[in-house]
């Protein structure tokens, strides 16, 4: 059978948690934690889980690194048949999973399986992840992670893996520059930036509504952080938007209200890359060149590829 006979994996429900890889941890959390709105689930010397106001058990994972990087994007499937059978399927492509199918050895537990995008990416389906009680909905904090954005050398290559091999549908292109990739209902939950290298550009949380993400924009200032850019709202996905750096220098976005889909009536369309359709409110002005810089990040092999040979100097003298 051809690669492009093989059905996608898995059908995915949702993006669950993102892991994030900080030589800053103590501050990271210390910032997610205090000001950005998320609560601990747990924390140790390496790293730091953290939840938001939904049901997810958590939506961010820190762990101390010596550079920044993306440490994993996690998935939510909706059984341990559904797992058992994505991993089939990957073998069947020549994927080998790194991990599972099986118990998953973490916070919050599940069953999944792991493996790597070809850009070195580490992806996790889970099932069965503990199941937390929600929060109080009132205050002006996250929900969830909505979506990330992934720089990436091959746009096409990068959509054509996620489309393929995980059953991500495009809803939309900003000209040939960004894709942007839905799972469920939301108009994206991955978006690509076509990018020197690859890397982290973004994670974007949500706020339940435009008050509370007015007011989260409120508390921020109140804690002396202010955004990089924003508010606005975007033209692709609709969403609102105020973009932060955290202490790592990873970018942070809060966003609400993002277009919702309808599957047998949408049509992908591809947008022009200029001011008014980048923000239709006008209000947030160019991005500096500060958050430019955050978002390009630095050069990222991914979680699992061997460590630079400075670092396993530092690692033997240590």
């Amino acid at each position: 059978m051809a690669p492009s006979e093989h059905p996608p994996i898995a059908r995915l429900r949702k993006l669950r948690a993102v892991e994030l890889r900080v030589p800053t941890l103590t501050e990271s959390a210390d910032f997610y934690a205090e000001v950005w709105g998320l609560e601990v689930v747990d924390r140790d010397q390496d790293t730091a889980w953290l939840r938001g106001t939904g049901d997810e058990h958590h939506i961010l994972g820190l762990t101390r690194a010596p550079r920044n990087g993306l440490g994993k994007l996690s998935f939510a499937v909706a059984t341990r048949e559904e797992i058992d059978e994505a991993a089939r399927r990957l073998l069947a492509r020549g994927i080998t999973p790194v991990a599972g199918p099986g118990p998953l050895d973490q916070i919050g537990g599940g069953y999944g399986v792991r493996f790597t995008d070809p850009e070195g990416r580490l992806i996790e389906l889970s099932a069965l992840v503990e199941a937390v009680a929600p929060r109080p909905q009132d205050d002006a904090v996250p929900v969830g992670v909505t979506h990330t954005v992934l720089n990436t050398v091959d746009i096409d290559a990068a959509v054509a893996f996620y489309t393929s091999v995980l059953g991500l549908r495009v809803s939309d292109w900003s000209e040939h520059q960004m894709a942007f990739l839905r799972c469920n209902s939301d108009h994206h939950c991955v978006a690509f930036n076509q990018a020197a290298w690859s890397s982290l550009n973004h994670v974007a949380y949500e706020m339940r509504s435009i008050d509370h993400f007015m007011r989260g924009l409120g508390r921020l200032r109140h804690h002396g952080v202010g955004p990089h850019w924003g508010p606005g709202r975007h033209g692709p996905g609709n969403n609102t938007f105020s973009y932060f750096a955290d202490p790592a220098g990873l970018v942070c976005e809060y966003t609400s209200e993002v277009a919702q889909v309808v599957e047998d009536r949408w049509i992908a369309k591809v947008w022009k890359r200029v001011p008014d359709l980048s923000d239709l409110w006008g209000t947030a002005g160019p991005p500096t060149e500060e958050i430019r810089c955050h978002m390009a990040g630095t050069p990222d092999p991914g979680p699992l590829a061997p460590a630079p040979e400075a670092d396993a100097t530092e690692e033997a003298a240590a």
